[in-house]
């Protein structure tokens, strides 16, 4: 039987606030709890729809005059890397992956300020304390992990696993048939290898093991540089008013 929250979420919208991504423009957001039993149910239907997770927030966006914000996802059964992706995929082969509940460290916040200030200095996520860090990687009611990526030590060849430098890491949720990449930091100095791009791809990689349909990448804006990374996964759908459609 569906519950009271799968009948009727109670939807709010904030208040209008400079958008980070377009000047000029204005963002507000529509939201709503995602907590209890069914919100890994209400979850997986709000992505359908163009919602993000926050914790235990579930949002889009609700701009008066602006539309430019787009939900896309990766359809991973047909994605083939390109040249310069598998070149990436090949520089970082030397990375050991760990798939872990969400659960926050000091190593992983210490690794969170130093991407923020390098790459996000005037961002509102920058003054985040260790705390602030802890319920954004913690405070969750649907199927989440971290996923740390590590180089090698002189046991990963025997073990598997590393306690070597942490240099990435992606908070991911497990939605129908898909993944959510809620939040990725990586080391900022390691700028050749691409880092923010692999955790994407090892991402589609792990999907297409799973037999998954989709990696989820957040909202892509056209006119936003920083935003423009996102169209290189290709095949990328978008959600547009007919439903989900392939973004050439």
């Amino acid at each position: 039987m569906t519950s009271h929250l799968l009948d009727h979420p109670q939807f709010y919208l904030t208040a209008p606030q400079s958008c980070p991504y377009l000047e000029g423009e204005m963002e507000r957001k529509v939201f709503t709890y995602l907590v209890g039993p069914d919100a890994a149910r209400l979850n997986n239907i709000l992505s359908l729809g163009g919602f993000r997770r926050s914790q235990t927030i579930a949002y889009r966006p609700a701009c008066e005059r602006c539309r430019s914000c787009l939900s896309v996802r990766v359809i991973a059964p047909l994605f083939s890397p390109s040249r310069n992706q598998s070149r990436v995929m090949k520089r970082n082969s030397d990375l050991i992956a760990r798939v872990g509940p969400p659960v926050a460290t000091g190593e992983q916040y210490e690794l969170f300020s130093r991407y923020l200030h390098s790459r996000h200095s005037e961002g509102g996520m920058v003054d985040m304390s260790l705390g602030d860090f802890a319920e954004m990687i913690e405070e969750t009611h649907i199927d989440t992990t971290v996923i740390e990526y590590r180089l090698r030590d002189p046991d990963s060849g025997i073990t598997g696993r590393s306690t070597g430098e942490l240099v990435g890491v992606a908070l991911t949720d497990r939605v129908e048939n898909g993944t959510s990449m809620v939040y990725s930091f990586f080391n900022p100095e390691m700028e050749k290898r691409s880092l923010g791009t692999f955790i994407i791809l090892d991402h589609i990689r792990r999907a297409q093991m799973e037999g998954l349909d989709h990696v989820y990448l957040g909202y892509w804006v056209k006119n936003s540089n920083k935003m423009a990374y996102k169209v290189r996964f290709q095949p990328l759908e978008f959600l547009g008013h007919q439903g989900w459609e392939r973004l050439e």
